[in-house]
């Protein structure tokens, strides 16, 4: 062997280091915590590699860095602590860029060589850091409230070594420098609980600042600051006013520096956009565009200043959670025109966006552009759905050439879009959907051998993707696009399987926290733009509990649980404020949401559970939920207090709720599988209970019957209780109500209905049909944890323990899925064929799995084709019931056993 190809070997053989993260970020600008997490994955060819040691080192150089002259250093760390390693150096400063990077050592002896470096910025740490004062506009609006523009010029008479812009606003921005786009995000800052909590957002906009005359353009917006929200023409819900505040920090080679502020010296305008509302869509006149009004020389003398504002600093927070951004695109399908004689594009997919388009026309000539998910059953534009939002763009044309308008501060969400106006043949290549979305990572991914099952999946996808913009929202199309607290907790075991969410879903509990009332109780809606002093209903307000437990076991960062134990607490106390002998049996509910009904019923076949018998089972599992906090906080007088609050919880739930031989008062679906999810009855009743269950869905014809809070358990019960094959047979039932009826009527996302629309073309009723509502979506959880068998270890959350356990199913030859952890990639697919069952798994380095392998004993096992025996890597553990339980390390493995089909 060559020296050089000895070499690769060795390199190949060591133990590397990537993926830097700081805060969950890949070299983040502009973060206000004063001690960031770093975490990193290490990559290895070996089997069983761990980390056994690590050591860190920062520095605001990376040049001396590298040469090991470092401002702060761990040492070597003897800990197999890769993620959410906290820094503990010199205090940070405002504004200030810091580099990192790491080594390790792991169990095989090898050392890594240290990391490539990675960096971080601050933001500005305190309000006096901040020297732009708030502006608005100096003119007095118009009726529509066209979008104001601001400008400031200004020069730069020395090299610049760094420039980095603070932008806010009261309403939307969207900032330009010398004439191009400040960032790739829109609807910027995001939303928030304004009066409590603003977002800024910091740019590295080093490359659009020049040496000589510049010019800062920003437009606003109305947005959810003070547009149109919620219902009955509400607006100004958070204020009347329109403001920016923007600050550019220029560094200078020599050292010196200089800010540019917003002040009294900017100007104040409008332009092309006359009108901009999230629900009802945008009008831009290209006829008052203000052609060069971002660029340096621009003639502004016939516009107004600006004045100064008093609004609050302090309520300014950096932002962690990942922007807005456009992503994919979509050609038309078909192009046609209607029964009706409108004339409609169909883009294939129900997505969340708007449409660029390109015309060629007339001065003057109006182009209208309607927005609808789906068509009626005479094959009409249909969007009676969308209650009072217009969703309706508006382009007027200067003329003069071909013109290209796509709307800034608005979005709808839609499949069909009528073009009224259009100046001349409606072409495939004038018009292109874009799809708008929160910018968060995919991580996990599944596929099957049922074609419809993909779609289905395909589906959860979207109505993931459709509704995670900055908030995670019902519905994106209609009148409301809000935060419902219980849309979000049903589906956020799914989501954060699909998407790194951890950035997103922090910064939304913190206005979770916000928002909660001082009785403890915890709004419908966050942020909560619906006011009054109501909230607290079962299964929406368990939000507080829910996510945070949840989020803390996919990531294994224990701060979300610091961070929002408080309002857990205070939620559990409501719950306890409104009861009397420990039952919750008070207050307005929503219920099982949505749950299978009948107009005319005369035999009683409606699903309908008791209310208060669910809120019991969640004031049950908040409670628990609380304890499992308390016990990761180390607060031994909290576990205490709420553990035996909790057996008074469930005693009162089977006296109450339950006869003595175990039938619940509702005897539905949904009452089962919460009393069984939640552990609310005795063991001893457990299993006639999931049987009941069953024998319910028999008597539905194989169908299920929950809504939003019994959905997303049910499968899931009757895989913890032995009926696998029933989970499946709800799984691939093809008619209402079922997961696949959608599917079947061409769905291409997940619907708030059941039946949203019927089998003969006809609808729901339209006061609250969304077609892009995610909550339904929750079976994805099951498919993952259950069906392909992925999960972590609730004693060694983040998967830093695996567990692996496949439940093979009946019209299944194959599934399989993989998840980005933040150790790195795992994965598990099993397949069936010619009498065998092969299980596929690759598990992260510097983690450990528990593998279940479907098989009579281990001597029928094979490992990449050799006898388990033959394996000094994997150990057998033991057998429980039909699998074979394994420990690995990390590797990648291919096991296979005999398999007799179902």
């Amino acid at each position: 062997m060559t020296a050089f190809a000895a070499g690769i070997s060795l390199s190949m053989a060591q133990v590397q280091v990537q993926n830097l993260a700081t805060e969950n970020l890949n070299n983040p600008i502009g973060l206000d915590i004063t001690k960031p997490h770093f975490s990193w994955q290490l990559v290895s060819t070996k089997r069983n590699v761990l980390q056994t040691a690590y050591e860190l080192r920062v520095g605001s150089d990376p040049k001396e860095l590298a040469r090991g002259k470092s401002a702060w250093t761990t040492g070597k760390v003897t800990s197999d602590q890769s993620i959410l390693v906290p820094y503990d150096g010199e205090t940070l400063s405002s504004g200030k860029r810091y580099y990192w990077q790491v080594r390790v050592w792991d169990n095989t002896g090898q050392t890594s060589a240290w990391s490539t470096p990675a960096f971080w910025q601050m933001a500005l740490l305190k309000p006096s850091d901040w020297t732009a004062q708030w502006i608005v506009p100096g003119f007095e609006e118009d009726s529509l409230r066209a979008s104001p523009l601001f400008r400031k010029e200004f020069s730069s008479k020395k090299k610049i070594k760094s420039a980095t812009a603070y932008v806010t606003a009261h309403g939307l921005y969207e900032a330009q420098i010398n004439g191009k786009k400040v960032g790739d995000a829109y609807l910027t800052p995001g939303w928030t609980s304004y009066n409590k909590r603003l977002q800024y957002q910091v740019y590295d906009v080093t490359d659009l600042v020049k040496t000589g005359n510049n010019a800062i353009g920003v437009t606003l917006a109305n947005g959810w600051y003070r547009g149109n929200l919620v219902w009955e023409g509400r607006k100004d819900l958070y204020g009347k006013d329109i403001a920016l505040l923007f600050q550019l920090n220029i560094t200078y080679t020599d050292g010196t520096t200089e800010n540019i502020i917003t002040d009294e010296s900017w100007k104040s305008s409008t332009g092309a956009i006359r009108y901009a509302e999230i629900y009802h869509g945008e009008t831009i006149d290209a006829r008052l565009e203000k052609k060069g009004w971002a660029v340096a020389g621009y003639d502004d003398k016939t516009w107004s200043g600006v004045k100064k504002a008093d609004f609050s600093k302090d309520v300014l927070i950096a932002t962690y959670n990942e922007l807005v951004k456009k992503h994919e695109t979509f050609k038309p399908v078909r192009i046609f025109k209607t029964p009706a004689g409108e004339q409609v594009i169909d883009f294939g997919q129900n997505l969340v966006g708007w449409v660029v388009l390109k015309a060629n026309g007339k001065a003057g000539d109006k182009i209208t552009l309607s927005h609808a998910e789906v068509l009626d059953k005479a094959g009409n534009f249909y969007i009676t759905n969308l209650r009072k939002a217009k969703a309706e763009d508006n382009y007027i044309l200067k003329g003069g050439g071909e013109e290209t308008f796509e709307p800034n501060f608005t979005w709808h969400g839609f499949r069909f879009l009528k073009v009224e106006g259009y100046p001349g043949e409606l072409k495939p290549e004038n018009f292109t959907a874009v799809a708008l979305y929160s910018d968060i990572k995919p991580i996990g991914s599944f596929t099957s051998s049922n074609k419809m099952i993909n779609q289905l999946q395909h589906n959860i996808e979207w109505g993931l993707k459709g509704n995670f913009l900055d908030v995670p929202t019902d519905c994106p199309q209609r009148d409301e696009r809000l935060g419902w607290t219980g849309d979000a907790q049903v589906f956020f075991r799914t989501a954060s399987f699909l998407r790194d969410v951890d950035n997103f879903f922090s910064k939304w509990m913190k206005d979770v926290a916000a928002d909660q009332f001082a009785s403890g109780a915890v709004p419908h809606v966050v942020p909560n733009v619906l006011g009054g002093k109501d909230g607290g209903s079962a299964g929406w307000a368990d939000v507080s509990t829910i996510i945070p437990w949840n989020m803390y076991l996919a990531y294994g960062d224990k701060r979300i649980l610091e961070n929002q134990y408080p309002s857990m607490k205070a939620w559990v106390g409501y719950m306890t404020s409104q009861s009397t002998n420990n039952l919750w049996n008070k207050g307005s509910h929503f219920g099982d949401w949505l749950f299978y009904s009948l107009g005319d019923d005369p035999d009683g076949r409606s699903a309908i559970t008791n209310k208060y018998l669910i809120a019991q089972c969640f004031y049950a599992y908040s409670t628990q939920l609380l304890i499992k906090a308390a016990t990761v906080l180390g607060k031994t007088e909290d576990v205490a207090t709420y553990t035996a609050l909790l057996a008074k919880v469930k005693d009162a739930f089977v006296k109450e709720y339950t006869t003595p031989n175990g039938t619940t008062v509702s005897n539905t679906q949904t009452s089962y599988v919460l009393a069984l999810q939640f552990d609310m009855l005795p063991e001893a009743l457990r299993q006639q209970a999931a049987d009941r269950l069953v024998n319910n869905i028999k008597q539905y014809g194989n169908h299920l019957t929950t809504g939003f809070l019994g959905t997303p358990y049910l499968c899931h019960v009757l895989s913890r209780f032995g009926h696998s094959d029933m989970a499946y047979t709800l799984l691939l039932q093809e008619t209402y109500p079922s997961w696949l009826y959608p599917v079947k009527m061409g769905a291409t996302t997940i619907w708030e209905r059941w039946d949203g629309q019927k089998t003969d073309g006809s609808f729901q009723t339209p006061g609250m049909n969304s077609f892009n509502h995610y909550a339904y979506g929750a079976i994805g959880d099951w498919m993952y944890r259950v069906m392909v068998g992925l999960d972590t270890e609730e004693g060694a959350v983040g998967y830093k323990k695996i567990t692996i356990k496949p439940h093979i199913g009946k019209a299944f030859t194959q599934a399989a899925a993989s998840y980005i952890t933040r150790y790195g990639k795992l994965s598990s697919g099993w397949k069936t064929e010619n009498g065998q069952l092969t299980l596929e798994v690759e598990v992260p380095v510097n983690t450990t799995a528990t593998i279940y392998m479907p098989a009579a004993a281990a001597s029928e096992i094979t490992e990449s084709g050799n006898a388990l025996t033959a394996s000094k890597d994997i150990q057998v553990a033991g057998q429980e019931k039909e699998y074979v339980v394994l420990k690995v390390g990390s590797g990648s493995y291919r096991f296979s056993a005999p398999w007799k089909a179902q």
